[in-house]
């Protein structure tokens, strides 16, 4: 057998050098491909460390995962927001501080096998993939499912693997798994995905009505499922028989709000029940409008979140107005750097394919009277609209905004 004589030193290292300034410039032309590094950094730094993701590997794989690729071409300047983005056949690519808030709920350890259930982006999955040894995603909208699978493959996702499908149903031949992460919105726990989790196995998914979810981590122990009651979300829904046979149903003719006076939180952890995506808002125990609470928001960063959602159902074609009521006091207020943060309402509009079509503001409220004030206003609604989302709060201005007995009523 011929062997293969050693290079000189002062050869080899000329080798190893010219190698290394391959790779250099490659990265460096990969670099600049890539246009929206800087917007990924800042969106990890911003939008998900800043508001609480401590988990390295987790912030290392956001800032590495191209999520522009993930969204329709129009959408991408929006890609590193943290807001849902339409991706076709009414399904949206979820926020990255709620892709991240899951990922690290779920613990994902280099040698998990990980099932995804997904909406048709393949973002969550791509998320996963440097994290853990597998993820089986299923993703439920068959053109979605199929331009997920290519994109993932082209990026060179090599340990992900895509089917279209029934995704409440699982992935029994790929079974048991390590972990389950969920990113649609059941009425309750799919007794397969229940039986397809390993025995101390996590599942992460959002339970509950339409339009009132909570996030839950499920551990698996002696066959049975421990429940942890996390933080209040709103997804859209999944397709087919899993949705239509909700025992709650929306009522779009009679949209109303949940806790409109913030009195329920019951898991005691300073935030109102049914509302989400909390940014620097907490129950306060010591001044309300009516009842015993109030929300309080509080900011000294001019152009920084500070507010809370809802969804809720209407149906534009016969609810033609709403009526809309707030109590709300304000200390300090500044408004923010950029046009509309300034405290108040804000409601968005979108209609059947989920796409915003509209938006509607109450307020501003910049007085700076330390007192209560009842604010009642009638916004139109457009024909179009079958869902809307209220946000609330000081809306990137600073100071301090409590709010209470907010409420929205259809009129005749």
């Amino acid at each position: 057998m011929r062997c293969l004589r050693p290079l000189p030193p002062v050869l080899a290292s000329a080798i190893v050098a010219s190698a290394l300034l391959v790779l250099c410039c490659d990265d460096a032309r990969a670099q600049a491909r890539d246009q929206y590094s800087a917007s990924r950094n800042k969106m990890v730094d911003d939008l998900i460390a800043a508001e609480g993701i401590t988990d390295e590997r987790v912030l290392a794989s956001l800032r590495a995962t191209q999520r522009h690729l993930f969204v329709r071409p129009a959408m991408r300047p929006m890609a590193y927001l943290d807001q849902a983005l339409d991706i076709g056949h009414r399904q949206t690519i979820s926020p990255p501080f709620i892709v991240a808030y899951m990922t690290e709920v779920l613990d994902p350890q280099p040698e998990d096998r990980v099932l995804e259930i997904g909406t048709g982006s393949g973002y969550q999955a791509a998320v996963l993939s440097p994290l853990v040894a597998n993820v089986y995603t299923i993703e439920i909208v068959e053109p979605l499912g199929k331009r997920a699978e290519t994109l993932l493959k082209s990026l060179k996702y090599d340990n992900v693997h895509v089917k279209v499908g029934d995704g409440y149903q699982g992935w029994p031949e790929h079974a048991p798994f390590d972990k389950i992460i969920v990113t649609c919105s059941p009425e309750n726990v799919p007794e397969p995905l229940v039986a397809q989790l390993r025995e101390g196995g996590r599942m992460v998914i959002p339970l509950g009505e339409r339009y009132q979810q909570v996030f839950y981590l499920l551990e698996k122990r002696d066959g049975q499922l421990e429940q942890t009651r996390l933080l209040p979300t709103l997804f859209v829904p999944m397709t087919g028989r899993a949705e239509d046979a909700r025992s709650v149903l929306p009522d779009p003719l009679n949209p109303r709000l949940v806790n409109t006076g913030f009195e329920e939180d019951e898991d005691e952890n300073g935030q109102a029940d049914g509302w989400h995506y909390h940014r620097r808002a907490t129950l306060d125990d010591s001044i309300a409008y009516t009842g015993s609470r109030s929300l309080r928001f509080e900011n000294d960063t001019p152009s920084r979140a500070a507010h809370v959602l809802q969804g809720f159902p209407i149906d534009g074609s016969k609810v033609r107005s709403l009526e809309v009521r707030a109590a709300h006091r304000q200390r300090n207020i500044r408004a923010g750097g950029q046009k509309g943060e300034q405290p108040g309402i804000v409601i968005h509009y979108f209609d059947a394919q989920r796409l915003p079509i509209a938006q509607t503001a109450i307020g501003p409220w910049m007085t700076t009277q330390d007192q209560w004030q009842a604010t009642t206003k009638t916004v139109n609604v457009p024909t179009q609209a079958r869902e809307a989302i209220i946000q609330l709060g000081l809306n990137g201005a600073a100071g301090v905004l409590w709010t209470d007995d907010v409420t929205v009523r259809a009129l005749p």
